[in-house]
């Protein structure tokens, strides 16, 4: 990958290359193509996020990495494979775009007893970025880190009703939103303390599944963000960051 100074990081923005949808620029796959067996549902194609509707530069619902991030989650799967487990990408490469607007959101006023937040329930969403759940600078659009979790295989169905009134994601599990992933003590993007990896509030059984997630990730290059269970990053961090949006394959 092109090599930029660390200042213009946040707000580089590189064109997508000629050539209409499905194009990438080089380096850059679509996980499906490495490896279709992994489940993808990509959150912030849609409104089932903290924000609560898609964000810019999500034109389709798939994981785009850097190549070699692919294939080491590929690596990543054949070895849980042994155990009736797979993964779950929730989110990967991530525009420029996207990033920013996240900013822009925790700007705007929040609406009472909006669905969206069950993701944060004990925190003010002005806080978010001083309190370290989101980051101006986001690895994700360096295209080597990913948001993933743990599911049995077969997965089981879990379907999302558009207008139910769901516990907050520190709530049992039976009481979240649907997910046909393990249980590991949160739902995904739960800004609140018992997302840390090695949080004192969960149980032993969850605090098992986090643990095997993160030990079969490290054996294939990615570490874990100590405040989120669900955040892994592969290799040394580039200095580049990209916004291509993401198209159909």
């Amino acid at each position: 990958m092109r090599s930029f100074a660390p200042g213009l990081a946040l707000w580089l923005a590189l064109m997508p290359p000629a050539g209409g949808a499905g194009r990438l620029p080089a380096g850059f796959v679509y996980l499906r193509d490495v490896d279709a067996g992994i489940a993808q549902e990509m959150r912030y194609a849609g409104a089932d996020n903290f924000t609560g509707r898609p964000l810019p530069g999500y034109g389709a619902a798939e994981c785009v990495l850097r190549r070699d991030a692919a294939q080491a989650l590929k690596r990543v799967e054949a070895d849980l494979a042994r155990a009736n487990l797979g993964l779950k990408v929730y989110d990967c490469y991530r525009p420029v775009r996207a990033v920013a607007a996240m900013a822009n959101w925790t700007r705007q006023p929040e609406s009472p007893g909006a669905p969206a937040r069950r993701f944060f329930p004990g925190v003010e969403k002005s806080r978010l970025f001083t309190l370290g759940y989101l980051a101006a600078h986001s690895a994700h659009s360096t295209g080597t880190a990913v948001d993933v979790t743990l599911i049995e295989r077969p997965p089981r169905a879990a379907a999302l009703e558009r207008n139910a009134a769901y516990g907050p994601c520190t709530a049992p599990a039976a009481q979240r939103a649907p997910d046909n992933s393990l249980d590991m003590g949160t739902g995904f993007d739960c800004f609140d303390g018992k997302s840390r990896t090695l949080s004192p509030a969960i149980s032993p059984d969850q605090a098992k599944r986090r643990a095997l997630l993160v030990a079969a990730m490290r054996r294939r290059g990615f570490h874990n963000y100590f405040r989120e269970w669900w955040h892994f990053s592969y290799g040394p961090r580039p200095a580049g960051a990209y916004d291509f949006p993401i198209a159909p394959r």
